[in-house]
């Protein structure tokens, strides 16, 4: 497979003119050669999955997140992003991530997320008439309190612990999720009648603005992304099966909790 054809595949769920303006989705290095060799999947590039993808022999890297968010000015062994730069071109690496375009993609991010915990009938939050857009929402396949889909919340997304707001006392039948950073649409997900919000990054004062109406459920930005490595994978593989494609080992959360 060409380094060109294996793009195309991701952007036709995930096409480059979804991003936001200030992203940097696409290729980040690259594409360096034709053929692709092997792919490693992950959710951050650390210098870590780098050389993972060398002992893999893999020279095709896909993130979600993408490894140059602004210009680089310098090249410079002592400055970490761009030691990885230097690093993956010379080992012929090529790097390609799919941010805010998969985050707004339907079947991307919020999508898998609704799919990990059953929800059923989703949209999409912040446009609800489009399939194009930030976060979605969903009915649960059942009834829950409130502390049972907590806990619910934990074990699928593997959390050591979940920020949340105050419990209502009220049953759980319609949530929102929004990959990544998602407090900016707490007010959509309260006006379209969700009981839980399931997102990350909520600050302080934010979780004040749904007491008694919806939980924020704050499960931490890696937690609430990492599934877009089997995002990948699906789409991939349905096109190409049989195809070298790894999950990484390596890239996890830098976020530690006792």
């Amino acid at each position: 497979m060409k380094l060109t054809d294996l793009a195309n595949i991701i952007e036709e769920v995930a096409p480059l003119r979804l991003q936001e303006e200030w992203d940097n989705s696409g290729w980040q290095i690259g594409p360096l050669s034709d053929d692709v060799l092997g792919v490693l999947l992950c959710v951050d590039i650390t210098p870590d999955v780098i050389d993972e993808a060398i002992d893999l022999g893999c020279n095709v890297i896909i993130s979600h997140h993408p490894l140059i968010f602004s210009g680089l000015k310098k090249l410079q062994l002592s400055e970490q992003t761009s030691a990885m730069v230097i690093k993956a071109i010379q080992k012929s690496i090529s790097i390609y991530s799919s941010h805010t375009a998969m985050d707004r993609a339907f079947n991307g991010v919020s999508g898998r997320m609704c799919s990990k915990l059953g929800l059923t009938e989703c949209k999409i939050l912040d446009t609800p008439d489009s399939n194009e857009g930030l976060g979605m929402i969903g009915n649960t396949d059942r009834p829950y309190t409130e502390t049972e889909f907590l806990e619910k919340v934990k074990n699928v997304f593997n959390c050591s612990s979940i920020r949340y707001s105050d419990l209502r006392g009220k049953t759980v039948r319609r949530v929102a999720v929004c990959g990544g950073s998602g407090a900016f649409l707490i007010e959509s997900a309260m006006e379209q009648g969700a009981d839980v919000f399931v997102t990350a990054d909520v600050k302080y004062h934010q979780y004040f603005s749904s007491l008694g109406k919806m939980i924020i459920a704050d499960i931490g930005h890696f937690e609430s992304e990492q599934f877009t490595k089997e995002i990948f994978f699906d789409i991939i593989s349905k096109k190409i099966p049989n195809f070298a494609i790894h999950f990484s080992k390596k890239g996890k959360s830098p976020i530690n909790s006792l």
